[in-house]
């Protein structure tokens, strides 16, 4: 079982060394975790987190090494840091920032060849569901991605239950996570409002193998609760 933190544009360095000192104290339960900072947080909490099982993963990574591309990260410069993985195709940068299939996937296939882990993330937009279109954008978004690899991993966010408040039903999610591994034989997260109240049931399905947790993730104490769900 997985939990992935995505704590999105939160906690900066002093918030991440408190949360961090905080976060290698607790029983996480023989789960394992991957807390995912800010880029200028990463440091702080690869020296805080050194020693402990818990992992450091990047929301975002290039495909290229070095070159002039303003404002990116590269794997290189993550492996330097001491970092983990990364997230690539995140629906926040779908959404907001231009990133396609085939973008997400070069980001993916640039952070496996450096040795990184990749949390690879697909969903369909409320719209596409109701058109009846998941499966389609499930298959196109995994497609994408190429082959399976050990250090891959999927993340299922149905779009219009990321920070809404709604959640896919159980059932759902697990629909969702077998058609993917279907397509790709690869450990898949459901990614959607995750919190300790709902986290159990989510995380009892067969084809779901742990979760990417956004805004409930912030907090330890939720965070652990959501691990101690996942036991």
């Amino acid at each position: 079982m997985l939990i992935a933190a995505n704590w999105k544009m939160h906690h900066g360095p002093g918030a991440t060394a408190t949360y961090c000192s905080a976060l290698r104290e607790r029983d996480l339960g023989g789960v394992d975790v991957v807390v995912c900072p800010p880029f200028v947080s990463l440091p702080n909490a690869v020296q805080l987190l050194a020693g402990t099982e818990i992992g450091v993963a990047a929301q975002n990574v290039h495909w290229e090494d070095e070159g002039p591309h303003t404002g990116e990260i590269s794997p290189a410069m993550l492996r330097e840091l001491g970092v983990y993985g990364a997230i690539v195709g995140h629906s926040e940068r779908r959404q907001y920032f231009g990133e396609t299939d085939e973008t997400a996937a070069r980001r993916a296939r640039g952070a496996l060849a450096a040795g990184l882990f990749v949390i690879a993330c697909v969903g369909e937009t409320e719209a596409e569901r109701e058109a009846g279109e998941t499966q389609s954008v499930l298959r196109r978004q995994v497609g994408a991605l190429g082959e399976a690899d050990d250090h891959l991993v999927v993340a299922y966010e149905p779009v219009w239950a990321i920070g809404t408040g709604h959640t896919a039903t159980p059932e759902l999610a697990q629909e969702a996570h077998s058609l993917i591994k279907s397509l790709l034989d690869v450990v898949v997260l459901y990614g959607g409002s995750v919190k300790p109240e709902n986290a159990a049931e989510l995380l009892a399905q067969p084809d779901v193998d742990g979760a990417l947790v956004g805004g409930a993730s912030l907090d330890v104490d939720s965070l652990v609760a959501i691990c101690e769900a996942g036991r």
